[in-house]
């Protein structure tokens, strides 16, 4: 069955059939490999932000792909997609993930022996000549993914990176970065901390600073709120620089909110002006760095803080030259407000999909 016949009503896009899924895994995967190049290209991010950038991608990847064998010959169950303001998995198929696989012995065990299961196929094929059922399609998938999913490359909610040496020029001693990937919108964000640390060994107070940024910077909130609450949290460390990475949403045809950029995709699907596997990434770098510092306390349990200035925000639109001439002609108010003119990325081409 060709793309073009996947039916997409603009006010009710639902991702209902095993075609739209395949569609859909393979635009994700497609989108962030071309977005990790094009970040480098254009040198958004400095080379030691990009390579923490692209770790947390492969997770987000691998974690999606996990998905793709776990739900791909399942005719009871689809993974939840968050066509809202998103347009990535529910956070929900990532706690799905770890469940499963924290008992992946107990589901092995029950499944059909993978020797049984290549008889039953050969059988099957060979001398009945008949197709094999959905039933064992499901279990031989189940085998693959119980079998070769690694649960420590799974994308979770939170993922804490190293401590390391900024860059030089950086005006900051150390750097750190996290992940997490946002209840409310669902939607993955990655975020970086230069710091200076008043002690001899950061690797002492590393399990403090870990811990502080779990429980205080997990979630989307007003940029300059997280690093205050960082900076008060943790006497030894003084935060000179907090970068966070919003990741979305990604507009695409699948989608069903009332963004602009989002309606202007669909509008011309609908209207074929543009192919059905038309995409736009829309990707947020907000910056809040210290200005100062101030001294809160008693005089015998003085705290030396931090002054922020105010939120620095810089937006991105990564898409392909045809959706950029489109967004240039409906939404140039928009596109005159980006950090940078629409960044190109390649087009995504799916010439046929089967179920």
């Amino acid at each position: 069955m060709s793309i073009n016949h996947i039916t997409t009503p603009l006010d009710s896009a639902i991702l209902d059939s095993k075609e739209h899924y395949i569609f859909y895994h393979k635009m994700v995967d497609y989108v962030f490999k071309e977005l990790i190049v094009a970040v480098q290209r254009n040198s958004i991010l400095n080379n030691q932000e990009l390579d923490m950038f692209k770790q947390y991608c492969d997770l987000l990847l691998y974690s999606v792909e996990a998905m793709r064998i776990k739900y791909m010959y399942d005719d009871e169950d689809n993974m939840k997609v968050d066509l809202t303001e998103s347009g990535f998995p529910n956070y929900l198929e990532f706690r799905y993930l770890f469940n499963d696989l924290e008992l992946r012995d107990d589901y092995l065990g029950n499944l059909t022996p993978v020797d049984t299961l290549q008889e039953e196929f050969l059988d099957t094929l060979m001398r009945k000549k008949e197709p094999i059922k959905g039933s064992k399609l499901f279990q031989a998938a189940s085998i693959v993914y119980y079998s070769s999913v690694n649960k420590r490359y799974i994308f979770n909610r939170f993922v804490q990176g190293k401590i390391v040496n900024a860059p030089k020029d950086s005006g900051a001693d150390l750097l750190t970065s996290w992940s997490f990937y946002d209840v409310a919108s669902n939607r993955p964000f990655v975020c970086f901390m230069y710091f200076n640390f008043e002690g001899h060994k950061v690797n002492d107070y590393k399990d403090d600073i870990y811990e502080v940024l779990k429980h205080v910077a997990d979630r989307k909130m007003n940029l300059d709120t997280m690093a205050y609450g960082i900076d008060r949290k943790l006497a030894k460390v003084s935060p000179k620089l907090i970068k966070r990475i919003d990741l979305g949403p990604l507009h695409n045809m699948f989608a069903k909110d009332e963004n602009e950029l989002t309606h202007t995709i669909l509008e011309g699907i609908s209207k074929k002006d543009i192919p059905i596997e038309s995409y736009a990434l829309s990707f947020k770098i907000d910056e809040v760095q210290s200005k100062s510092e101030f001294k809160e306390g008693s005089f015998f349990n003085k705290q030396i803080l931090q002054r922020w200035d105010d939120v620095f925000r810089q937006k991105y639109v990564f898409a392909p030259h045809r959706i950029i001439q489109l967004l240039y002609n409906k939404t140039p108010e928009l596109m005159n407000q980006l950090a940078k003119p629409p960044i190109e990325m390649a087009s995504l081409k799916i010439e046929q999909l089967k179920k």
